[in-house]
């Protein structure tokens, strides 16, 4: 079943529930699935809502036209999704296969709901597992004092392939602050750490230097301030005094991967809703 996925944040008040249900039940819909949350520290209301596709009886364009009055006069921040559209991701990757490997392998299970169409790199190392997958790998080096030609580059490649989502899957270069913007909310980077632990490069060793008793990997939003964009996904594992600080790495690849995955994964399903620095990310069906 294919399905229109609202998602919806506005001040709280009463009546938003009953409000926007009765607009949707009005012309026709069949709610099939309504999360809510209400943050009564920071007096904010987010909605995620779910209508049966086959329910539409007018354009796609007229839908929105039609709710973007609904929402205007409620003051309502919201955005529309259509199942039955395969988000195009562009993965960018460095030295480091795990993550790629990870990712591609879960799109071609079917585990996510994508089209992979290319794979960036800044180095040539990680062609071998594109070639695997028969998906175009483009190696974009960065000479000294021309990364904005390099970012330039990928920007036209992720024009030329409607590229709807950037995944930084180990990716070791900083994103200029143009670029973040350009791409605010599209852009998901996994970072080795437990942020806001050990921000920035080499985390194992710090982790390690540290005596930490937990391992941890986040997958946030990018932003121009390196590791400080929204979370939307984290976990940790347990480590102990015998562990080296390649020991530590070892044991990280895999919390990472979980990690990435799972937070392309509620991207992909159109279950997170970002307010300032933060986000909500609504559970999985099951």
């Amino acid at each position: 079943m294919h399905k229109i996925i609202f998602l919806i944040q506005c001040d709280d008040r009463k009546g938003l529930l009953a409000t926007i249900s009765q607009y949707f039940y009005s012309r026709g819909y069949n709610i099939l699935h309504c999360q809510q949350h209400s943050d009564t520290r920071a007096k904010r209301y987010y909605m995620r809502i779910e209508l049966d596709l086959d329910d539409l009886k007018t354009t796609r364009k007229e839908l929105q036209e039609d709710f973007a009055q609904f929402a205007s006069d409620l003051s309502l921040t919201w955005e529309c999704h259509f199942t039955d559209y395969r988000n195009r991701i562009a993965i960018l990757v460095s030295k480091t296969s795990h993550c790629l490997f990870d990712l591609l392998s879960r799109q071609h299970e079917g585990d996510l709901r994508c089209d992979i169409p290319l794979i960036i790199s800044n180095h040539p190392n990680l062609e071998y597992i594109a070639d695997q997958f028969r998906i175009p790998y483009y190696y974009l080096p960065i000479e000294k004092g021309k990364k904005a030609e390099q970012e330039d580059k990928i920007r036209t490649l992720l024009a030329k392939h409607d590229i709807d989502l950037v995944v930084l899957a180990r990716y070791m270069q900083i994103l200029t602050a143009e670029f973040t913007h350009e791409w605010s909310g599209k852009i998901i980077n996994i970072h080795h750490a437990f942020l806001p632990a050990f921000q920035g490069a080499n985390p194992y060793m710090r982790a390690y230097e540290r005596g930490v008793k937990m391992i941890g990997a986040t997958a946030h939003y990018a932003s121009e301030d390196l590791d400080q964009g929204p979370i939307i996904e984290q976990d940790v594992v347990r480590v102990n005094h015998e562990l080296s600080p390649e020991g530590l790495k070892q044991v990280g690849k895999d919390v990472e991967r979980q990690v990435l995955s799972r937070a392309v994964q509620a991207h992909l399903e159109h279950r997170i809703i970002i307010f300032d620095n933060r986000t909500i990310v609504f559970n999985a069906e099951h």
